[in-house]
């Protein structure tokens, strides 16, 4: 009896120790479960919610699809740009099918040219008029024709004027007088010499060559009196008439020298702060389509034609061979420069809405970020940027305007101003078929 007491106790002891055993290999086999769980959470990080793909403000706490059938995009806790609603996301299958073309925001000299439309005219500097000061008659005429080209000394017409012979024998009798009073008292010959001076003073006065006023005090008295021509160039004006009588200060002829014009370019009011005196202008003239005149910026006018919004640029050009006629239509260029170099983008990453001008820079592939700029000059293909964007950043160039009607960049924009929910989350907005009109 004692023995089977001994072998009962001895079995519970056992089974009492097999049992503890498999507890503790039971806790020591499950205890590190929590930690990969744990481990598992770190690896994947929780989803605040799905976002539109195209950019929309339009967020939603389960996986959808927007009304062209794309996935929207999962939010994770941690995302960097969770909260940013001026952000636009397209995928890169729709980046490509658009042909998204970006280029960096670089340094470099802002030249330009200016055109504008031009007229030839005459260099007001080298017209001369040709109008007595004294009364008389025409009695011949060597030029007879408006336009009629001319050399400098060449004749022109005869005048008779009895105030002009007066003047002319008053002087030669005084030179004469002076002459012959050189032996005699001072007296004398002061007086003569004051009158042949007073008489020479007078013609001269009356613009009479010095060589036909030499001729009168060598004693060769003449009825008439020659007129020759001051200038080499052409006739724009003869009111002189064989016989006819004219008055003191009448013009007679008008004369042109045409070795050197004028070209009136209107240049444009926005264009107008560029250009400078002395700036070079290549002149192109239809008549001669095969050859350039170049010229420099001679003066700029002080006014404004209030019909055309245009100031006239005067441009100087040498017109040696006489190809350059009056009235000519003329394209002038003039290069410009806006100095040292300036922070630029292509003029086809502005999108000018007419209050403002934005640009879309590339912040990463399909990630874009609308940014409103500040513009200074331009070139042809590139305006400078003074504010907005920083050296070396990616601004899309090509397709800006196809991802403004895929992101709906109206909203982006509203969203940089717009409140956000307490879940960080921008307001509801409605659909992008409704913001383009169902198209």
């Amino acid at each position: 009896m004692k023995n089977i007491s001994t072998l009962i106790i001895g079995g519970v002891a056992i089974v009492s120790v097999g049992a503890a055993g498999y507890w503790v290999g039971m806790r020591t086999s499950t205890a590190p479960i929590p930690a990969t769980t744990s481990m598992t959470a770190k690896m994947e990080p929780k989803i605040l919610y799905y976002r539109n793909s195209m950019g929309l403000p339009d967020t939603s706490p389960v996986p959808k699809k927007d009304a062209m059938g794309m996935d929207y995009v999962p939010v994770f806790e941690g995302d960097a740009n969770v909260g940013v609603s001026n952000q636009i996301s397209i995928s890169v299958e729709k980046v490509q099918k658009l042909g998204v073309k970006s280029e960096a925001a670089t340094l470099r000299m802002l030249d330009r040219t200016v055109r504008a439309v031009g007229k030839i005219e005459i260099n007001e500097r080298r017209t001369y008029t040709i109008a007595p000061k004294f009364e008389g008659w025409v009695e011949r005429l060597y030029v007879n024709t408006s336009g009629q080209p001319v050399s400098k000394g060449q004749p022109l017409f005869e005048v008779y004027s009895p105030e002009l012979i007066s003047a002319l024998r008053e002087y030669a009798l005084a030179a004469q007088g002076a002459a012959s009073l050189k032996d005699a008292g001072d007296e004398a010959k002061n007086s003569m010499s004051q009158l042949a001076a007073a008489s020479l003073a007078r013609l001269k006065n009356w613009d009479i060559a010095d060589d036909q006023i030499k001729q009168l005090a060598n004693g060769e008295a003449r009825k008439n009196l020659t007129y020759y021509a001051p200038v080499t160039g052409i006739v724009l004006e003869k009111k002189a008439v064989q016989g006819m009588r004219f008055m003191p200060g009448e013009v007679l002829y008008q004369i042109a020298d045409l070795s050197s014009v004028w070209v009136l370019a209107a240049v444009a009011e926005q264009d107008i702060g560029l250009i400078k005196a002395g700036s070079v202008a290549q002149v192109n003239i239809a008549a001669y389509p095969d050859k350039h005149f170049v010229g420099k910026v001679d003066f700029i006018y002080p006014t404004l034609d209030t019909a055309t919004r245009t100031v006239q640029v005067r441009v100087e050009l040498a017109n040696p061979n006489g190809l350059l006629k009056p009235a000519m239509f003329a394209n002038v260029e003039l290069a410009v420069s806006h100095g040292g170099k300036v922070l630029t983008v292509p003029v086809s990453a502005v999108i000018d809405s007419g209050t403002r001008k934005v640009v879309l820079v590339q912040l990463a592939e399909g990630h874009f970020e609308p940014r409103t700029v500040k513009l200074g000059g331009s070139s042809e293909n590139y305006v400078e940027v003074l504010e907005g964007i920083a050296e070396g950043e990616q601004v899309v160039t090509s397709a800006n305007f196809l991802i403004d009607a895929e992101s709906n960049l109206k909203a982006a924009l509203s969203g940089m101003g717009g409140q956000e929910q307490p879940d960080g989350s921008t307001p509801p907005a409605e659909s992008a078929q409704s913001r383009h009109g169902g198209h």
